[in-house]
């Protein structure tokens, strides 16, 4: 592939490439700060990332297959196993024998796990409000749509 002149600042093995318009760069910074205002909300209701994920995940799509978890919430299927498990401990969530295929493990909420989903959004809302402050929903529109193509030429393969 040849890289225009303009392009060559953004890609690291060029010798034009400036860090600070490298987009993956500014993902990084945006995720590890996102990752540290969550941990930090989510711990004062006695939760985490991974189970905020699943929790969510389980409202969205309602009954899960521990596998379809784990594609959505980007994770390695026995990463997502061990969540399941503990989450099942804490009572946020059951699991029952999928009716047409006992090797499929089915994953639905509880009633302590919708409660954790209202306390989560309350102990959540003012890092998304402050994360889309200033930005129009055209913006937020547009930039989905370039992260979905960046998502889409990374996974060609």
């Amino acid at each position: 592939m040849i890289i225009s002149k303009k392009m060559r600042r953004f890609i690291p093995s060029c010798e034009e490439f400036c860090y600070e318009e490298f987009p993956f760069y500014w993902l990084a910074k945006v995720q590890g700060i996102y990752t540290q205002q969550m941990e930090k909300a989510l711990k004062k209701i006695g939760t985490d990332i991974p189970s905020w994920r699943v929790l969510f995940i389980l409202k969205e799509q309602g009954k899960c297959s521990v596998s379809e978890i784990s594609v959505h919430a980007i994770t390695k299927l026995s990463t997502v196993t061990r969540i399941i498990y503990r989450m099942k401990a804490e009572g946020l969530i059951e699991t029952n024998t999928h009716a047409e295929d006992g090797r499929v493990t089915e994953v639905s909420l509880t009633d302590k796990g919708l409660n954790l989903i209202v306390q989560a959004k309350q102990s959540t809302e003012k890092i998304f409000a402050r994360s889309f402050d200033n930005l129009s929903e055209g913006q937020l529109l547009k930039l989905n749509q370039t992260l979905e193509q960046l998502y889409k030429n990374l996974a060609e393969d």
